[in-house]
């Protein structure tokens, strides 16, 4: 394969890792918004988990560590409840926040990695099939975030009721999938 084929293929499988297929990190960055649906701060903390999850992605692909999905997936589904509890709690968004969101941005990486070792990347292109990976991850958690903007945080976000009605609920649902989540992979 050529240089533009690997970016092209990687680019795709990191997107598809996300949309449609990454049902518990769409909830995460679902969680990342529905706390302060500024774009911007969303942004900024979804480029955080990314910084932090192409770190740990490109340690295990690299082999210097060996995540053990026993360990990672139920860790996985605890962060979504975590964050989404978070939106609950607080009205605001907390300085400590971006540090924990980079630090499951670490976990989730792990996850990453355990789901790109069936793929694997061509060790002549290494860098650029994990570097393309992960652009095509971010792209899909932008296209989330633009998605719940368009759809719900630009035309409500502002109102009185949002939080009581829209994000406090929604918040809600997606912490007990993940509850549900941590559960079942504990004993699976």
């Amino acid at each position: 394969m050529s240089l533009s084929e690997v970016i092209s293929q990687y680019l795709s499988i990191g997107f598809t890792h996300v949309i449609p297929l990454g049902f518990d990190h769409i909830l995460f960055i679902l969680s990342i918004f529905f706390l302060n649906s500024d774009l911007k701060s969303v942004i900024i903390q979804c480029s955080v988990f990314t910084v932090a999850h192409s770190i740990s992605l490109g340690l295990a692909a690299a082999g210097y560590i060996m995540p053990d999905s026993k360990i990672v997936e139920p860790l996985i589904a605890l962060s979504i409840v975590f964050i989404s509890v978070e939106n609950i709690i607080h009205q605001n968004m907390n300085p400590w926040r971006v540090g924990i969101i980079f630090l499951f941005g670490l976990i989730h990486g792990m996850g990453f990695a355990n789901a790109l070792r069936e793929t694997g990347l061509p060790p002549s292109y290494f860098l650029s099939s994990l570097l393309s990976f992960n652009v095509g991850v971010e792209l899909g958690q932008i296209t989330i975030i633009l998605l719940a903007y368009f759809l719900i945080g630009k035309w409500f976000c502002n109102k009185v009721w949002y939080k009581e009605r829209i994000a406090f609920p929604i918040s809600s649902v997606i912490a007990c999938i993940a509850l549900y989540w941590t559960v079942e992979r504990i004993f699976a």
